[in-house]
């Protein structure tokens, strides 16, 4: 793996999309295990992604420390490490096929979703809903997140209607799953999934994770995201979809 050059080029396109969303480009992170499982199994896609995540979580949460929703975080959360455990033992009873689908699924469903919201589709979902109802897309974002490192659409599909200022929104986004990645590690463990070759492609890879969210902090704060994330979201609704294909086939 560590000498394949598709594994070391869909491995650095991955970690700079997560980069960029530890950064402040909140949901480019779904792609992240997407396009690093063009070239390896999904399941190790997510354990090498992990340990990255994780310090990139340090730059993104110091980056973003002054601005984040505390009752978010602990409304989200509690619900969060619930799904995390319904996402262990998804992975640890269904095929790696079942994941490949399951994650296509989520990026497509996202990706798709955000495409009508940009292009002026109404957002159905309550700008105050209660706090419980954040509990539940916890739960949906921690299994997620657990089996694919994309817990980004359940965050963003409760928070994002609440119009939080952007700066809060990122430091929320960073609080939030800064902590939900450490939960993770017992599970991983568990999995089998840090390996000695799984750890080391991810130390190769912490300079870019570094590099990447620094970026993505300095761009947050310079650039018009709009056309970025059009960019981005047409993209995540192909690979979505080639996943989901995949994964449906070999599931057939």
């Amino acid at each position: 793996m560590l000498h394949d050059p598709w594994f070391i080029l869909a491995a650095v396109v991955s970690v700079t999309l997560v980069g960029l969303a530890k950064g402040g480009f909140a949901g480019l992170g779904a792609l992240g295990t997407p396009v690093m499982a063009l070239a390896i199994s999904p399941v190790a896609a997510a354990g090498i992604l992990l340990p990255i995540l994780i310090v990139q979580d340090v730059v993104s949460v110091w980056s973003f420390r002054h601005a984040w929703d505390r009752w978010i975080v602990a409304w989200m959360l509690p619900g969060a490490f619930v799904g995390v455990a319904i996402g262990w033992g998804f992975a640890e009873v269904l095929p790696v096929s079942a994941v490949l689908t399951a994650l296509g699924a989520i990026t497509l469903v996202f990706g798709a979703w955000r495409l009508w919201v940009e292009r002026g589709g109404r957002d159905v979902a309550a700008t105050n809903s209660p706090g419980w109802v954040g509990s539940l897309f916890g739960v949906a974002m921690g299994f997620t997140s657990q089996v694919a490192h994309a817990g980004a659409p359940p965050f963003q599909i409760w928070v994002g209607p609440r119009r939080l200022p952007h700066l809060t929104y990122v430091g929320t986004s960073s609080v939030a799953f800064a902590v939900l990645n450490w939960v993770k590690v017992p599970a991983y463990i568990a999995l089998g999934e840090f390996t000695t070759e799984n750890l080391t492609a991810s130390a190769m890879l912490v300079p870019v994770a570094i590099a990447s969210t620094l970026g993505g902090v300095w761009l947050v704060r310079r650039i018009d995201p709009a056309r970025f994330y059009g960019l981005m979201y047409v993209l995540m609704v192909l690979l979505g979809g080639k996943l989901l294909w995949d994964g449906l086939a070999a599931l057939v």
